[in-house]
């Protein structure tokens, strides 16, 4: 299936229809999975191009963007894939988990989609059933994303050449940098790394800033990042 999809995507020329592709996939090759979603992200966080097999998989989505806080979004800036067991009782993302209590979501893994060292968006899968993903989903989900990753940087950029940008570069990102303004974060409000990274990425919508630059800032010391 995955060789498949490379096929596939490297006969694509346009981003939404490779994303979209690339979601159903991901649907049909992972076991228990009730939705599948591919997301491109900018340097602030904010989709430039999605796919979703579902509509529960679109406002599950759209939620987490409107919210700034979510798995998927954890897994593009910590560059790290995130298995949620049990949507329910999981404390990493209050306002997410409220705000989908009332959806067929579970369980959810999202994994980020890496191309030389740049983050470029993120690969997601929902269950209506709790426990349903473990490492084995993660593991194919990952084997998804890093050829995935690759053909999509080239697609997006033949498309638009400068939307991977320096910027991009410079900010998708320093993991040190980001870790340490949510240990200040952390330590300065009692907060968990997840929520210190959810106000970091609150304070960089606001401010219409990158979270690179935010989590300099705060490291810095600058006082328009202190609180």
């Amino acid at each position: 299936m995955i060789a498949r999809i490379h096929g596939l995507l490297l006969t694509e020329e346009k981003v939404d229809r490779a994303v979209q592709l690339l979601a159903r996939a991901i649907k049909d090759s992972v076991s228990g999975a009730t939705g599948a979603g591919v997301s491109l992200l900018d340097s602030r966080g904010r989709r430039t191009s999605s796919a979703s097999t579902d509509e529960m998989v679109t406002l599950a989505d759209a939620l987490q963007y409107d919210l700034g806080q979510g798995p998927c979004l954890t897994a593009w800036a910590m560059e790290e894939t995130v298995i949620v067991q049990y949507v329910a009782t999981d404390p990493r993302w209050p306002d997410w988990t409220d705000a989908v209590k009332d959806m067929s979501i579970r369980s959810v893994v999202s994994t980020p989609l890496l191309a030389e060292q740049e983050c470029i968006g993120a690969l997601k899968i929902y269950s209506d059933l709790a426990g349903a993903f473990g490492e084995d989903a993660a593991c194919v989900l990952e084997l998804f994303a890093a050829p995935a990753a690759t053909l999509l940087a080239n697609i997006q950029t033949s498309e638009a050449p400068h939307r991977i940008s320096g910027a991009l570069a410079e900010s998708l990102h320093s993991r040190d940098l980001v870790n340490r303004a949510c240990g200040i974060l952390m330590q300065r409000h009692s907060l968990t790394v997840d929520l210190a990274l959810a106000e970091l990425m609150r304070r960089a919508r606001r401010q219409n800033s990158t979270l690179g630059q935010i989590s300099a800032d705060l490291v810095a010391g600058i006082p328009a990042a202190l609180d």
